[in-house]
């Protein structure tokens, strides 16, 4: 059972991947409003590079002046989700749920905390061990090391527990471009990707299966979770064996 419509953007520019989470984001919030179940979506994209820096970033974060940005083909936006700076381009998969917290009984530390776990799924399917590095969101390995990398980068926006921007996984990504910048933040913490790690390229499509199906799993896991302490009975089994939505058995 999908949580979520799945849309697949491809490459796209950054400003048009924005567009449309804004209106999926804003229209979810206005259902919410209104009393009415609205559409949790799930957009799949890749960038054309493109340097965003979050509402507690700060520019010094930025190596080189904006001006080589433009000469490089490299787009900068100041926007509004959480954490600093951090870069996106080709060979990444950029993941933007859109999703009603409500309706899994989620709270924001606790989705976030689950963002990082099906990636941390998706990372040990390959046969990496990732994991958390504490007061550093994201997904890293060798976190506790001198050798700590970080593999993918998460930043949210949360409004009446509606969200919006998510995380990006560096599958394939050309990681030269985070020497433009002290990724997230972080001046004495490397990047690495799926590709560094395995030393070959990981199919794109491969990933992003992967990816939707930990997903979908975890946001299963917490529905179902909650449906056992609300029905500990017969009618929770039902439905969990049925797939049917919670109230419809």
């Amino acid at each position: 059972m999908s949580h979520f419509i799945y849309h697949d953007l491809g490459r796209i520019e950054y400003e048009k991947a924005l567009e449309r989470q804004t209106v999926a984001f804003n229209a979810l919030l206005e259902a919410k409003a209104q009393g009415r179940t609205g559409e949790n979506r799930l957009f799949f994209c890749e960038h054309q590079p493109v340097l965003t820096i979050g509402k507690s970033g700060k520019d010094t974060n930025l190596l080189i002046p904006k001006e080589l940005l433009v000469q490089r083909g490299i787009s900068f936006y100041h926007i509004n989700r959480g954490g600093d700076i951090t870069y996106h381009g080709p060979g990444q998969l950029v993941c933007y749920p859109i999703l009603n917290l409500e309706e899994f009984h989620l709270g924001l530390k606790e989705y976030v905390h689950l963002l990082e776990e099906a990636v941390i799924r998706v990372c040990a399917s390959y046969g990496i061990e990732a994991g958390r590095l504490e007061k550093a969101t994201g997904v890293w390995l060798e976190g506790s090391t001198t050798r700590a990398r970080k593999i993918c980068a998460i930043g949210v926006r949360s409004s009446h527990y509606v969200t919006m921007h998510g995380l990006a996984l560096n599958v394939n990504t050309d990681l030269r471009y985070f020497s433009y910048i002290h990724p997230c933040g972080f001046i004495d913490k490397g990047v690495t990707s799926l590709r560094q790690e395995l030393k070959h390229e990981v199919p794109m499509d491969e990933v992003k299966q992967r990816l939707e199906g930990e997903l979908n799993r975890l946001l299963n896991e917490k529905k179902s979770a909650d449906c056992s302490m609300k029905e500990p009975g017969r009618l929770c089994s039902m439905i969990k064996l049925s797939g049917l939505p919670e109230g419809k058995a």
